[in-house]
Parts: C-alpha cells; sequence; structure tokens
C-alpha cells in the first residue's frame, strides 16, 4: 500500500512541474511531446483541433503510455499506463479542466475565445493513471527524426564572413 502511494505522489509531483509529457496512445509506434496540466488525479490535454496539438491514437475508452521528463533536466522520471477517456464538451468536468487548460496555453491565437474554439472543433482528453509505473529503461530509447525536406542548414554566404568582419571594426 505505501509502494502504491508513492508512486502515485511521484506521478502526481512529476506531472505538475513538468510542462511536457510524451504519450504514446494504444497501436502508436512512437510517443509524442504533449503540453498538459494535471488536474483532480488526472493528466488533460487538449488538441486535435487546427492549431492545436495532434492526439492521434488516443482515444476514449483506450489506454496510453505516459512518460513524465524532469523540468530542469530533460530526462526522464516516471513512466506509467493511463485510461484515456474524454470529456464532453460543456459539462462540469470539461469546464474544470479548461480553466486549467486555458492558463497554460501558450500563443494562442484567440485569447478569451479560446474555449468555445475548444469545445467546437478540439478533444480534451483526460489520462488518469492506471497500474503501477513502468519501470525505467536501460537504453535511451532514442529514435530517428521524422523523414522532412525541412531544414536549417545552408552554406554561408560567400560574402557574410567579410561583411561580420567589417561590421566589429567599426564599433
Amino acid at each position: 500500500m505505501t509502494s502504491e502511494l508513492h508512486e502515485r505522489a511521484l506521478i502526481e509531483e512529476a506531472a505538475k512541474k513538468s510542462g511536457l509529457i510524451w504519450v504514446r496512445g494504444a497501436g502508436s509506434p512512437a510517443a509524442r511531446a504533449l503540453w498538459h496540466v494535471w488536474h483532480e488525479g488526472a493528466v488533460c490535454l487538449v488538441g486535435g483541433g487546427p492549431g492545436e496539438q495532434p492526439l492521434e491514437g488516443l482515444v476514449d475508452g483506450g489506454s496510453a503510455e505516459v512518460t513524465v521528463r524532469s523540468k530542469d533536466k530533460g530526462g526522464r522520471l516516471v513512466t506509467f499506463p493511463a485510461t484515456v477517456s474524454e470529456l464532453p464538451a460543456g459539462s462540469a468536468e470539461w469546464e474544470a479542466a479548461v480553466a486549467e487548460l486555458k492558463g497554460k496555453r501558450l500563443n494562442a491565437p484567440d485569447g478569451e475565445q479560446m474555449p468555445a474554439r475548444w469545445a467546437r472543433e478540439c478533444r480534451v482528453l483526460r489520462l488518469a493513471p492506471a497500474g503501477s509505473s513502468v519501470p525505467l529503461p536501460d537504453s535511451s530509447l532514442a529514435q530517428a527524426p521524422v523523414a522532412t525536406a525541412a531544414t536549417t542548414r545552408r552554406p554561408v554566404p560567400a560574402g557574410l564572413p567579410k561583411l561580420l568582419v567589417k561590421r566589429r571594426k567599426g564599433r
């Protein structure tokens, strides 16, 4: 019993302090980084709509694996199984979760109209811990990035080094 309480306390404290969790829905090949809030004993997420985080693989009544990272170092702290439930828009649970989520949503394009947009276009999910935590792996579990045409590395323009030297001399 004491071990269960310690696990629950670890999960809750880690999830409260971390602004980012890794979630892998049942049948998903890889975990996805998602922002969240800890509310009333569970992780709450919003997404699935335009401009919000994707929630692929997370279905009402399904299961997920949640990994919480350290806020300061970014390392894995705890991984636990969770039961996924979708909160019905407009319900008391939904309103309470959205009030918490609204305060944590950064760079929202619509400010005060955000909850109404979430009700129309998004899903609010609750991921409640289900069972004991999963032992931490010995390996890093690092995966290769998804293939993309986007790039940030290009050759330096030929005139840039000369321009930078001139700028330094002028100071």
